[in-house]
């Protein structure tokens, strides 16, 4: 209050009484459509003054007992400027759970209310549950929201990720938006984990029926990664600021992005798990509870440990009976009459007694199912995991949901180990990813001629030390965001290229391989310009120095049909190249063979991994 009174602002109930606020409208975007879907409301204290930012505002009206007061004010405020400015689209307002439950129902209907005498209909309305308190009663959240939802309010949850959201709410609340926290967009473009988990989100959200909201996006190639991931909406600076006056209209170059023909290319995994973990590493030693304890004393001990999401209950022998949420007990227990009726009566009473039991040696990625499984219980409640059937402790769905993104990391990954760049089948997934969304793309087929002979001749180190140096000069003369590259094995390598420049880069990727791979040669090679080795017959041969070659085949839309396809074409342009003196040979795609590529021959996907590729 000291604060407010020297800066002459009163208090922030003066502030309302004399409409000293004002709000700010940032636009979220339809990012498939490329177009506006609504906007979000937020307010702004007086300008140039310490309440002008809303954390300072809110948290001077927390210090005078007023926050429901202030928060339902900007609900009528920001209802009463969107419908002045004859904005169309959604308005998504801002509720804390605090004032959601702690409002009266005549306050939330007047709001519905005043919203209709505005002119906005019901449907047009989000209220989105913000990140001040976490969502810990979503039974009562549900009950207040009820009449809302009736009536067609929407409902979105707000920065899912930051720490105090989770999947309880999420998953008892069904809302219609969950906005992800910008931790896990800002920089996606360029980060494997963040991608994966973004996934595992999406997955997620498309069970329970919502749509994602990817917030704080702030570059270009992060949009681009969120179009083509299929992530439904997004909110950011980039896309538009908070303003006094709702945006008409995405900027031009964000429409440029959305609208591009070039597929962005996802980020590629640098660090893996190994693929044999097991449910082992979920484990979390909670010690159990027998059947008969009092419910008393289990209330003491989760008041006395918040931060256990449940109890498993065994037999004397440690033989798992059921399971107990601590939200759901603290929840029963907190109703009236509660205590006196059961404190003295066993626990046993409140367990779900079927819970999902797990052998502490199942491998993760059998437990994808339960990701995948219409009961979703477990998400919440957790799972019992044990050692031939007795209980050694708890698994939560938060270290499933992260276990698995890891384990989707190593499965995505298949990476050559010399190189780290990505093999066969994320090669083959990309050349399906631009042929479904008709981008014109070039497959290039990189190989070296005479490298066996350079390989026997200097050795394996040596030979390494030369496919390194393919790979580091292709990754430096390409473009990350549009260009993908991959290493099939030993001294093949296939870039699937957007860029317009593509044929200047590939001749430079030629040119630069043929002066610095000579390094690789002693003093006698270079003045001999070549190498006595051993041909495939084992005859003694003379062999020039190695050089790149590279085919090209160019695949507009529509003409070819999957991968196989691109890889046959890519290789017969790679035998091309190899008779060319420049080694470098171009074909559109319409150029046949009879030549099986190597990608070609890739193992078929494991069909529990495809459905992950597609699904997760």
């Amino acid at each position: 209050m000291q604060v407010i009174e020297e800066a002459g602002l009163g208090s922030v109930r003066t502030l309302m009484a004399n409409n000293a606020l004002s709000v700010v409208f940032q636009p979220i975007a339809h990012l498939g459509e490329a177009s506006l879907f609504g906007y979000e409301a937020l307010v702004r204290g007086p300008q140039e003054t310490p309440l002008h930012r809303p954390d300072a505002l809110f948290a001077a009206a927390a210090r005078e007992a007023c926050g429901i007061e202030l928060e339902l004010h900007c609900c009528r405020l920001a209802i009463r400027e969107f419908a002045r400015q004859r904005s169309s689209g959604k308005l998504l307002l801002n509720l804390s759970p605090h004032a959601l439950v702690g409002s009266q129902a005549e306050q939330r209907a007047a709001l519905l209310d005043y919203a209709q005498r505005m002119g906005i209909l019901s449907s047009r309305l989000i209220v989105e549950l913000t990140e001040h308190d976490r969502v810990t009663q979503p039974e009562v959240y549900k009950a207040a929201l009820a009449p809302w939802r009736s009536a067609g309010v929407l409902l979105a949850l707000d920065d899912f990720g930051d720490g105090r959201s989770s999947l309880r709410a999420w998953t008892e609340l069904r809302p219609d938006l969950v906005k992800i926290d910008k931790h896990f967009v800002q920089g996606v473009h360029a980060d494997n984990e963040r991608f994966e988990v973004l996934r595992v989100l999406k997955y997620i959200a498309e069970r329970f029926g919502g749509k994602l909201v990817a917030e704080g996006i702030e570059a270009d190639a992060d949009l681009a990664v969120l179009r083509d991931m299929g992530i439904c909406y997004g909110q950011g600076f980039l896309l538009g600021r908070p303003a006094p006056l709702v945006q008409q209209t995405l900027p031009q170059a964000v429409l440029d992005t959305l609208h591009a023909r070039q597929l962005a290319v996802f980020p590629e995994v640098r660090t893996a798990v190994h693929s044999s973990l097991t449910a082992e590493t979920l484990i979390a030693p909670v010690p159990p509870v027998s059947a008969n304890m009092r419910n008393a004393e289990l209330a003491r001990r989760f008041m006395e440990q918040p931060a256990l999401h449940a109890v498993a209950v065994v037999s004397d022998d440690m033989r798992p009976l059921g399971l107990i949420n601590h939200q759901a007990f603290i929840d029963r227990y907190a109703q009236p009459y509660h205590k006196e009726l059961y404190d003295r009566k066993a626990c046993s009473l409140f367990m779900n007694s079927a819970p999902l039991i797990i052998e502490q040696d199942t491998p993760l990625m059998n437990l994808v199912d339960v990701l995948r499984g219409d009961d979703q219980r477990y998400l919440v409640d957790g799972f019992i995991i044990c050692h031939e059937g007795r209980y050694v402790g708890l698994g939560t769905g938060e270290r499933l949901v992260r276990a698995v993104s890891e384990l989707r990391i190593e499965a995505a990954r298949h990476a050559n180990p010399l190189t780290a760049l990505p093999g066969n089948i994320p090669i083959s997934e990309h050349i399906d990813r631009l042929l479904t969304g008709q981008a014109p793309f070039v497959a290039c087929y990189c190989d070296l001629r005479h490298f066996k002979p350079f390989n026997d001749c200097y050795g394996y180190w040596r030979g390494d030390e030369m496919i390194r140096l393919v790979a580091s000069l292709l990754l430096n003369h390409c473009d990350p965001l549009r260009d993908f590259v991959g290493h099939v094995g030993g001294d093949d390598f296939v870039v699937l290229m957007q860029s317009e420049d593509w044929e200047a880069r590939c001749r430079a990727v030629i040119e630069a391989f043929n002066t610095r791979s000579r390094s690789l040669y002693d003093a006698e090679a270079l003045e001999r310009k070549g190498i006595e080795s051993e041909d495939r017959h084992g005859n003694p041969s003379f062999f020039p120095l190695s050089s790149l070659v590279i085919g090209v085949v160019r695949v507009e839309a529509g003409a070819l049909a999957c991968h196989e396809d691109v890889a046959t074409a890519a290789a017969a342009a790679k035998r091309a190249a190899k008779h060319q003196p420049d080694g470098f040979f171009m074909q559109e795609a319409s150029f046949g063979g009879d030549v099986q590529g190597a990608l070609s021959k890739r193992p078929r996907m494991h069909p529990l991994h495809r459905a992950l590729c597609s699904n997760i």
